[in-house]
Formats: structure tokens, sequence, C-alpha cells
């Protein structure tokens, strides 16, 4: 009589979906955090953007209660780190990427505009944070290459570079109306220098060089706003 017996041992699926579960569970960890991240960058965003019609000289209450927001995400950013690093990194991370480049963009224009280091004394823009000091701020891990764990990616800061100056960009306008004309000239200078790092790179991912390549419509963006104010002869006087 042959044998009732199957050739596939049912243990074997029994372990697959157990592994199945543990992704499942873990992934819905991730969700809740991410979305708890989202909000927070949104908060951080709002604050920020009242730099576009607050003066310099008013500039401070608007650091401090984003720094405030920031600690959250940071925060956020903890605990995506620790949940994530459960499972294999680049598997997972499309999941918070867009989340994290939010996260950074925030971070980059708080530290433009003064916040980073900020001691009470005179706010000092035009500050660029690297992405170490980025990794410090957030307490993550940056470029990885030789393991597989949560970190910041150089793409995720590039990508948060190139929005950055879409941001300031707008800024450069709205100081205008605010009768801040040094901030443009300020703004300027900055985003040619980055237009002109970018250019060094030979980037391969194909959405980030298509938004790369968008960035000298901001230089012009930001000249056209400083060329205005000389013709109105508007521009500070040198020394």
């Amino acid at each position: 009589m042959a044998s009732q017996s199957g050739m596939v041992d049912p243990a074997i699926f029994q372990d697959l979906q157990a592994r199945v579960d543990e992704d499942t569970a873990v992934r819905d960890e991730l969700k809740d955090i991410i979305q708890a991240l989202e909000k927070h960058n949104r908060n951080v965003s709002f604050v920020l953007s009242r730099a576009h019609s607050t003066p310099v000289a008013n500039l401070r209450e608007v650091l401090k209660a984003a720094e405030e927001s920031i600690n959250t995400v940071i925060d956020d950013v903890s605990k995506l780190s620790q949940a994530a690093s459960k499972l294999p990194y680049y598997k997972f991370n499309n999941m918070w990427s867009r989340q994290m480049q939010s996260a950074v963009e925030g971070l980059l224009l708080w530290g433009w505009l003064g916040g980073y280091k900020y001691d009470g004394g005179d706010i000092k823009a035009g500050r660029l944070l690297t992405i170490e000091e980025l990794g410090e701020i957030l307490k993550i891990p940056v470029n990885l290459k030789e393991r597989d764990e949560f970190h910041l990616t150089l793409e995720e800061y590039l990508q948060s570079l190139i929005s950055l100056v879409e941001e300031l960009t707008r800024l450069a306008r709205n100081a205008v109306t605010l009768g801040d004309y040094e901030r443009p000239i300020l703004i300027n200078q900055f985003v040619k220098d980055l237009f002109a790092g970018f250019q060094i790179l030979n980037l391969k991912n194909d959405s980030l060089r298509r938004r790369s390549d968008g960035l000298k419509y901001r230089v012009k963006d930001v000249e056209d706003v400083v060329y205005d104010l000389s013709l109105r002869n508007l521009l500070p006087k040198k020394g």
C-alpha cells in the first residue's frame, strides 16, 4: 500500500508563515511610526513657513518654536531606526524614504535660517548642514556601505538639498516684500554655490538627476530678484 504522507513537509510552510507574520507585525509597527513622523514633519514645515513673513530681527521665536517640533521629529526617527533595524534596510527603506527627506529638508532650512547651535546671540543665516551633522542631530548613521541597517542615504540628503533651494527661492521673493534686501543677496550666492556643487556630481538616479537639472531655473529666479533690486537701486551698499 502506497504511503499517504506527502513529499513536502508542511512544517516548511508553517515556518514561512511565521516569518511572514513577523514581517507583517514589523511593517505595522513601522507604519504607525512613519505616520507620526509625517505629521511632525508637517508641524516643522508649518512653523518654519513663518520665516517667509517674519523679519530677521524677529526670527528667534520662529527658530525656537521649530526646535521644539524638531525634537519630536528626532524622537520619531529614533523609534523608526529601532523598528527598522529588525528588517533588512534596503528591502523596506522605500516605506520611509520620503518622510526622511522631509525631516532632513526641515533641518536644512532650520540650519540655514540660523537655528543650528544658536546660542542666543545674533542669528547668522546661510549655513549648510553637512550629512554628518544631520546624522549627529538625528542620532543615526549616514551613508552606510559596510552593513545593512537604518541610516540616512546620500540620495535622501541630495534630494533634500534640492528642496531647500526651492524653499529659499520663495524666501528670496518674500524677503523683498518685507523690505529685506540683504537676504536675497545671501540666497543668491548660496544657491549658486549649491548649483555649482551639483554640477560636479555624476548622478545616475533618474529622479535625482532630473530634479538637479531644474536647479538652474531656481538660480535664475533668484538672480532675477537681485537684478530687479539692482535696477531699483535697492541693493545694500557694500561696506
